[in-house]
C-alpha cells in the first residue's frame, strides 16, 4: 500500500483578521452598533417574517421560495460547484485505468493469427508540496461561497417579496382613499352648483370644483395603473403570469417591536453576501498557494499489469502475463517568466478580493446603522404626521361648515382640503416606508436575531 504525507498547506486568514488587513489602519470598528433607544428584554422570532405577525405574507414568501425561477437557477450553481470539488479532491487519488485489444491478421496462402492482451494501469501524482490540495481547498471555498451566494439570494427574495407585498398594499390604500377624494370633490361641486344657482357662487368658483373633480379623477387613473403594475411586479416574484389579479390586503400590519441590535463582529458570521466575500478570499489565498507550488517539481507513480496471449510471445517462450511499474519526476527549468507570472497574477487577484471584503464589510456596517437610524426617526415622522392628518381633517370640516355658511370663499376651502389630501397621502406612504425600514433592518443583519443579544 502507498502513502505520502505532503507538506502542509497555510490557511487561509479568518474572517476578522482578513477584515482588519483590509481595512485601513484608521478605520475603527465599533464594538456595538447603535442602538434604539427602545431595545430591551425582548424575544424576536428565529423566523424574521414571524414577527411581522401577517399570515398572508408568510403564505406569499412561501410560494416565492418555492417558485422564484432566479431562485431555482441559483440553486443549480451550488450543484455545479459540488462537481468541481469532487474535479478538485480527485487529483488526490490515482487514475486507474483498463485497457484491452484483440486482432485476428490473415495473409493469402498463410493461415491467420490472432492476438489479444488485457491489462490494468494506475498512476498517482504524489502531491509533495500542496498544489493539490490547495486547488482542492480553493474548490471549497468556492462552493462555500456559491451557497453563501444562494442563502443570499433566497434573503434577498424573502425581502423583496415582503416589499412588494407592502407596496401592493400601499396602492391599494392610496387608490381606496383617491376614491374617497372623487366623492369628496363630487359633494363640493353640488354644493357649489347648488349655491350657483342661487347666485351665491359665481362661475369661477364651479370652474374651480369641476377642475379638482377631473384631477381627482385623473389621479384615480394614475394610481390604479401603479396598483396594477405593483401587483404584476409581486406576480412574477412568485413565478405566476402577470396578470394584475393577485389579490392583497388593504391594510398594514403594525410595525414589528424594535429589533437587538447585535455586536458588528457578529454580521462577518451572519451576512450571506459577507461570508461569500469572505470565501472568495479563502479561495484566493488557497489559489495563490497552488500558483506557487506550481514552480516545484512533481513525482508520479506508475504501475501496470495483464496478460497477453499470441504467438509472437509463444515463440519468444514468455508467459502470458506482464507488468511495469515506473516514477515519473519533472520540474520545470525555463517557462518564459510563465509560471512567475501566475503567482503575481494571483497575488494580485487576493488584494483585490481581500479590499472588496473590507468595502462590503463597510457598505453592511453601514447598512446597519442607517436602518437603525432611520428605524428612529420613522417613528417619529409617523407621530407628527398623524397629529397633522388629524388636525387637517378637524381644519376641513369646519371649513365645510363656514363655507356652506358663506363665512369663507371657496378657494379657502378647496386649499384646506387640499392640505388634508397631501397629509394623508404622505401619512399612508410612511406606514409602507416603516415596514419596509425594517425589512432592510433584517436585510442588513443578515435575517433573523436568534443570535443577537439585546443590549442594555
Amino acid at each position: 500500500m502507498l502513502s505520502f504525507a505532503g507538506c502542509a498547506i497555510p490557511e487561509p486568514p479568518a474572517p476578522e483578521v482578513a477584515l482588519a488587513s483590509a481595512l485601513p489602519e484608521t478605520t475603527i470598528i465599533p464594538d456595538h452598533f447603535v442602538e434604539d433607544s427602545e431595545t430591551g428584554e425582548m424575544v424576536i422570532p428565529d423566523n424574521w417574517i414571524k414577527s411581522f405577525n401577517d399570515p398572508e405574507l408568510e403564505a406569499i414568501i412561501d410560494e416565492a421560495l418555492q417558485n422564484n425561477l432566479n431562485l431555482q437557477a441559483a440553486a443549480s450553481q451550488v450543484e455545479s460547484a459540488g462537481g468541481l470539488v469532487t474535479q478538485a479532491g480527485a487529483q488526490l487519488l490515482p487514475v486507474v485505468a483498463a485497457s484491452g485489444e484483440a486482432a485476428q491478421t490473415g495473409y493469402e496462402g498463410l493461415s491467420s493469427t490472432s492476438s489479444s492482451n488485457v491489462g490494468l494501469s494506475a498512476s498517482w501524482e504524489l502531491d509533495i508540496w500542496g498544489r493539490v490540495r490547495a486547488e482542492k481547498s480553493a474548490a471549497e471555498a468556492g462552493l462555500d461561497e456559491t451557497i453563501a451566494n444562494f442563502e443570499f439570494a433566497r434573503l434577498s427574495l424573502k425581502g423583496q417579496t415582503a416589499k412588494s407585498w407592502y407596496t401592493a398594499t400601499e396602492t391599494t390604500q392610496q387608490l381606496k382613499f383617491a376614491a374617497e377624494v372623487t366623492e369628496l370633490y363630487k359633494k363640493t361641486l353640488d354644493i357649489v352648483s347648488t349655491k350657483h344657482e342661487f347666485g351665491d357662487a359665481d362661475m369661477t368658483d364651479v370652474h374651480l370644483a369641476r377642475a379638482d373633480l377631473a384631477s381627482a379623477e385623473e389621479r384615480m387613473r394614475q394610481l390604479d395603473g401603479a396598483h396594477r403594475a405593483a401587483i404584476r411586479s409581486l406576480e412574477l416574484l412568485l413565478g405566476r403570469y402577470p396578470s394584475a389579479e393577485l389579490e392583497v390586503s388593504d391594510e398594514f400590519v403594525p410595525v414589528p417591536p424594535s429589533v437587538p441590535a447585535g455586536l458588528p463582529s457578529e454580521l462577518l458570521e451572519r451576512r450571506p453576501d459577507l461570508i461569500a466575500a469572505e470565501r472568495r478570499v479563502a479561495q484566493a489565498f488557497n489559489l495563490t498557494t497552488a500558483a506557487k507550488a506550481a514552480r516545484l517539481p512533481t513525482l508520479s507513480l506508475s504501475v501496470a499489469g495483464g496478460a497477453s496471449n499470441s504467438q509472437l510471445t509463444s515463440l519468444l517462450g514468455a508467459g502470458d502475463t506482464f507488468w511495469n511499474a515506473g516514477a515519473n519526476f519533472m520540474g520545470p527549468i525555463f517557462t518564459g517568466g510563465a509560471l512567475a507570472a501566475q503567482v503575481d497574477i494571483r497575488n494580485a487577484q487576493q488584494e483585490g478580493t481581500l479590499a472588496q471584503y473590507g468595502q462590503q464589510a463597510l457598505v453592511a456596517f453601514g447598512e446597519v446603522e442607517t436602518a437603525l437610524t432611520n428605524e428612529t426617526l420613522l417613528k417619529e415622522r409617523a407621530a407628527f404626521l398623524e397629529s397633522v392628518v388629524e388636525n387637517n381633517q378637524s381644519a376641513v370640516t369646519l371649513a365645510q361648515d363656514k363655507y356652506n355658511a358663506g363665512a369663507i370663499e371657496l378657494l379657502n376651502l378647496l386649499q384646506i382640503q387640499a392640505r388634508l389630501i397631501n397629509s394623508k397621502v404622505a401619512f399612508i406612504s410612511l406606514q409602507n416606508s416603516r415596514l419596509t425600514e425594517r425589512i432592510n433592518l433584517h436585510l442588513a443583519l443578515g435575517g433573523d436575531f436568534s443570535s443577537a443579544e439585546p443590549q442594555p
